[in-house]
């Protein structure tokens, strides 16, 4: 775990005081000026024996800077087993992703996935519960430094279990059934749009398929797309979490000409495989040096430029920031690796304006 005395961020603004000066943790860090709230997605409701129960409701924080400068907000979806929080502050205790989009402009909506975090989960509404997250899954996905010498941008040793221990408290079990969280995925976000108009969805990891399907439902509401280490590649398989049946999702998209099943849309040529509501949209994957998803990324970028999108590669050691696994949006270089995706945003926003 980082030591009370070291110094995290851009400069002096992010100091942490040392534990010597007597500062509790939480009076260290500078006062933000912003505003800030939260709000409920309601799920449907639903009857189990003689009750009435809420179906699925999705959790939403919110924070805009004093002055708004950015023409749309940013809606940040986590990852899987995961939640809101991994946007926030970093497990060094960093200002995290959703603190720097907000001052550099943006009105940022931070969400807690249907099932995860702050919105609950009860088996007997939803469905079956998958696997806990094991440390071993921990290990394989974000921490490849313990095996790789130029996985350099971990937080912490390979021996700091105090520090493991902190990180891997934040995940949970998903339902057992891929399909039933990215179709409540699917169904939140497309509310979440109505009420707040036309955004730019940030997904990581699992959620990848949340920013396709949002925009299926959604066109007119999803200007843009920045997706980070996306689950992939197209059709693939992830363990404990389950199958891109249909390509990119593992729900029904809108192909056309149209696709009734899965296996229609696998047995097709790959170029005939174009999604309408991603026709031109522009998409920026983004993508680590170190991380096993990262080998995935060519795929998925071919499959969504067959699809229509405009996509960009956002292959951080192309652009000289190296050392990066899957969790780069939190990572000691996180403020380095969210240089890029701002960059770009503000080239979409130009040639949008």
């Amino acid at each position: 775990m980082a030591k009370a005395d070291e110094t995290f961020g851009r400069g002096e603004s992010d100091t942490v005081l040392s534990a010597e000066a007597g500062i509790p943790f939480w009076m260290q860090r500078p006062v933000r000026i912003s505003r800030r709230g939260q709000f409920w997605v309601p799920g449907e409701r639903v009857k189990v024996g003689e009750h009435t129960y809420q179906h699925g409701p999705m959790f939403v924080a919110w924070e805009a800077p004093e002055k708004v400068t950015r023409p749309y907000p940013l809606v940040l979806v986590h990852g899987g087993a995961m939640q809101g929080t991994e946007w926030l502050d970093t497990p060094d205790g960093r200002p995290g992703w959703a603190q720097r989009f907000v001052e550099a402009g943006y009105a940022v909506f931070v969400i807690d996935r249907p099932t995860q975090g702050r919105s609950p989960f009860s088996p007997e509404i939803m469905g079956k519960i998958g696997p806990a997250f094991a440390y071993e899954e921990g290990e394989e996905v974000f921490f490849p430094a313990k095996t790789l010498a130029n996985h350099q941008q971990w937080l912490f040793k390979a021996d700091d279990s105090e520090a493991f221990d902190s990180f891997v408290a934040a995940f949970g079990p998903l339902p057992e059934d891929i399909a039933t969280w990215q179709t409540l995925d699917q169904a939140r976000l497309a509310t979440l749009l109505d009420k707040i108009g036309p955004a730019v969805l940030v997904t990581h990891s699992a959620s990848g398929s949340d920013g396709w399907l949002a925009a299926d439902s959604r066109p007119k509401h999803v200007v843009a797309i920045v997706t980070v280490e996306p689950m992939g590649p197209p059709f693939g398989k992830t363990p404990n979490i389950g199958t891109l049946s249909w390509g990119l999702t593992a729900v029904p998209v809108t192909y056309d000409p149209p696709r009734a099943t899965p296996e229609e849309v696998r047995a097709a040529d790959p170029v005939t495989l174009r999604i309408p509501a991603l026709a031109g949209m522009p998409v920026a994957v983004v993508s680590g040096e170190v991380s096993p998803q990262s080998k995935y990324a060519p795929e998925m970028i071919e499959f969504l430029k067959h699809a229509g999108a405009a996509v960009d590669a956002l292959h951080l050691p192309d652009l000289g920031i190296r050392g990066n696994g899957h969790g780069l949006i939190y990572e000691k270089n996180s403020d380095e690796t969210i240089q890029p995706v701002l960059r770009w945003l503000e080239k979409v926003a130009a040639t949008r304006s």
